[in-house]
This record gives C-alpha cells, structure tokens and sequence, in this order.
C-alpha cells in the first residue's frame, strides 16, 4: 500500500503532470499563425530570424505532431499575420472566425504553431472556450508520452516543470476574487503562485541533482567502451527520417519504428559488424525537429552525448519528403549547437533513405546524383525497409573509420592458433594467404589504440 503524500507532494504532482489535455480522440483544431510573405521578407532584410519553410509545410509537421499522440484533427488552417498582436497573438477578426469553427465542430483543443506567452494562452481559452496549447506544450506532451528511460523521464519533467513555471497565473484564476500578499501590489492567489513557485523549484533542484548521477554512469559506460575499444556510430536525422527502421535493419533489433514524428526518444545501442570483421556500436538517437524548445535542446543534450562522441555520424535524411532539404538544414543547425561540424566529410556520412518510396524515374535521377559527386562528399541512397543500399553503406562506414588507420601485413607460423584467432577478434581482416610451408599471410587493419597490443605479439609486421 502506498504510503499517503503530504499536501505539498500531492500539489507538486498536480503540477508536474502533463496538462490533461490530450486525451486521445480528443476533436482538434490545428492553426498555423504565420507571418505573410511581405512581412516574412521584411523580417530576413532586417536580420531577424524566420523559418523559410513554405506554411502549407509547416502546418502539415504540426498536423503530424498532433496525430503522433493520437488527437483528431477536425480542422487545420492557416491564420496569415503580419505581425503578432500582444494579447491574442493572432488578430481579433480571426479569433472571432475561429471561435465559430470551435462551436460549430465542437472543437475541444486547439493547437497554435507559435511560442504563446501565458496571458496570450489565457486570453484565446477564454475566447474560444477549448483549451489553448502552443508549439511547445505539444511537444512537451509527446516527449512525456515517448520517455522510457529514467534519463528520459526525468528530463521531460524537467522540461516541463521550467515550462509550467511561467504559467503558474493561468493555474490560479480561480483565485482572482483573493487577494494574496499584502498591499496595493498583491496579485490574485500570490501567496499560493509563489508557494507553487518555490515547490517547482524545489523539485527541479532535485531532478538536476538526478541527472547528474545519471549522466556520470553513462560517462562510466562510455569509459568502459572506449577501453573495449569499438568505435561509435551515431544515427541523427530529422524526426520521422527512418532512423529506427534502419537500426533495426542494421542491427536486427526491434526498437519501435512507425510512421509517426518522435516515435523514439530514448537513445538505443547495438553492436554491429562491419563488412571486414570489425565490431562497432551504433547508437539511435532522438530526432530533430524545426523550432525546437530551447528548454528541451538544454534538457536533451545529454541524450545526445553519443552523438558529440561517435566516430561517424550518419546523416539520415528522408528523399521522399518535399521538404528534405529545409530539414537538412535544420539537422545541421542542431549539429552545430552541439558543436559538430555539419560540413565534416570524414566524419558525417549522408544517407538518403526511403528510395523506396520514389519513382523509378526519380530514384535513378538520385542514384546518379549520388556517384557523381565526389567520394568524401557521396550519399548513399538506401531503403531501410527493402534493405536496396545497406551493403554499400556499411562499406562506406568501414572506410570513414579506417581514416587514419594503419595497413599491415603479418606472418602467422601454423602453430600459432591463438596469434591469428587474436587477429580475427582485434583486427580487420582485408586479405589473406596461406602458403605451402603453413603460414598465413594477412593483410589487416586496427584502431590505434590496439596498436601497442599488436606489436607485441607480432614485433615483426610490416606496414603497408
């Protein structure tokens, strides 16, 4: 039997949770409040940052956001601004339009593409008579629905709390008949926002003090596979690329993939082999996204320590979507926050998955593009459900990791059976003889740091 929970937990717990209001089926009305065109224009010349996707795009991601926790979307429009009005962020005339639609559809959520400060959320709630979420409330929603990890969940309800933190008013205007504090200067329900506020508080000290416990014993996991040593490679990708469904081809897991945006969120490693013997780790990461939270790239960022450490970074992009080039960039922007290099060719490999999606007529039009351009620079196209492609990329992984590697040829005496099951444990094997007095001729290929190791069992190989 559980033990009873003082007054203060049990508000905590109010508080931590998730808003109730994604319940599935829950009837939806998606809008996109976009700036215009001219004004989207106006705003890059005056070297304020704008997101260049077309809005018809933008509103299909969110519609797809919404479906991923199992809402139905009734209506999705866009809602052209010119600029962001204070209190309803969107214009009058088009909350009254749109509070017609929430009556006549029965709409009980409606979801805005933007970034809602509390008093504009409150305002349109009270307008429309549905729930209000933003951009950042659905995501949120989804992280807490996808976290399996005790890493994962505590950085969602982490996430969460910092969110929720600001919009503690909107928690309390039951209290607007109170006067809280003391004076002319209490606001409604003060002394219960700012008891809130401290518990909040409270509560995220202890999350981050969880972390850092956590994020030491995957420092000592990754310690403990650099002394192994396999190298490290790191699936990223714009989310819905295909990054799970090509693991599992990769690996023979059966990690969740679905056609569905953040179908994965806790990062997953598997040992693979390449196509010479050598073993390597590759690691499925979180997806990227356009306009991510900030407070959620800051809470994920550990998540994604595998990728700032992996030896090779495979680039997973989905060909088959209109916008995979405005979601490359968008990776890359990730990329460099984490400070990676987008444009390292010796360590970022391009894949451009789902060929199997496109015409044959647009799959040989890539397919050419592909072995046309340089070999350090070269995409691979793959399928990661038909498996057309794998075999070229484990082979171009192979070469990315044996940059910098050392090539030598060693003899092994025939009663050395030990010496040359060590080779084919440590080594890649890329050529072999055996000849007519017994010995075996190998050409191989290590890591460096197995290169001590190897010459002193074998002081007299060669290097190539």
């Amino acid at each position: 039997m559980a033990e009873p929970r003082s007054p203060g937990e049990e508000r905590l717990a109010q508080l931590a949770e998730p808003e109730k209001v994604v319940a599935a089926g829950t009837r939806a009305l998606v809008v996109g409040p976009y700036l215009t065109r001219k004004r989207r224009i106006s705003a890059e010349a005056d070297g304020e940052g704008t997101n260049p996707r077309p809005p018809e795009a933008r509103l299909d991601e969110i519609a797809g956001l919404a479906l991923a926790i199992d809402l139905t979307v009734v209506h999705s429009m866009i809602a052209p601004l010119s600029s962001p009005r204070p209190a309803t962020f969107i214009g009058s005339g088009k909350v009254d339009e749109l509070a017609g639609i929430v009556r006549a559809e029965e709409i009980g959520l409606v979801v805005m593409d933007c970034a809602l400060s509390p008093v504009q959320q409150r305002n349109l709630e009270k307008a429309w008579g549905a729930k209000v979420i933003d951009r950042t409330g659905l995501i949120l929603e989804i992280f807490g629905r996808r976290a399996r990890t005790k890493e994962g969940t505590l950085q969602v309800e982490l996430a969460h709390l910092s969110y929720q933190k600001g919009r503690l008013v909107r928690s309390w205007t039951h209290l607007e008949r109170q006067r809280g504090g003391f004076g002319f200067l209490g606001g409604p329900g003060e002394t219960q926002i700012e008891a809130d506020r401290r518990l909040i508080q409270e509560r995220m000290t202890r999350i981050e003090r969880d972390l850092e416990g956590v994020v030491k014993t995957r420092s000592l996991h990754r310690t403990s596979r650099r002394r192994v040593p396999y190298p490290i490679i790191a699936l990223v990708g714009y989310t819905n690329a295909g990054k799970s469904t090509l693991f599992n081809r990769m690996t023979q897991a059966d990690v969740l993939a679905e056609n569905m945006l953040f179908a994965t969120l806790d990062p997953t490693s598997r040992s693979i082999e390449l196509p010479h013997g050598e073993k390597a780790i590759l690691s499925d990461t979180v997806g990227f996204i356009s306009d991510l939270p900030t407070m959620l790239v800051a809470a994920f960022r550990a998540t994604l320590e595998d990728v700032v450490e992996a030896d090779v970074l495979l680039h997973v992009r989905d060909v088959s979507h209109g916008e995979t080039e405005a979601q490359a960039g968008d990776v890359a922007i990730v990329l460099r926050e984490l400070g990676i290099d987008p444009d390292d060719t010796k360590r970022i490999v391009e894949v451009w998955n789902k060929a199997d999606l496109l015409s044959a007529d647009e799959r040989e039009r890539l397919a050419t593009a592909s072995h046309r351009t340089g070999e350090e620079r070269r995409p691979i196209l793959i399928s990661a459900v038909t498996g057309d492609g794998i075999p070229e990329l484990l082979a171009t992984i192979e070469q990315h990791l044996a940059m910098g590697r050392r090539t030598y040829e060693v003899d092994v005496a025939p009663e050395d059976g030990q010496g040359l099951a060590w080779l084919h444990e440590n080594t890649e094997i890329l050529d072999r003889e055996t000849r007519e007095n017994g010995h075996t001729i190998l050409q191989i290929r290590l890591v460096a740091g197995k290169e001590p190791r190897f010459l002193n069992r074998f002081p007299e190989a060669r290097v190539l």
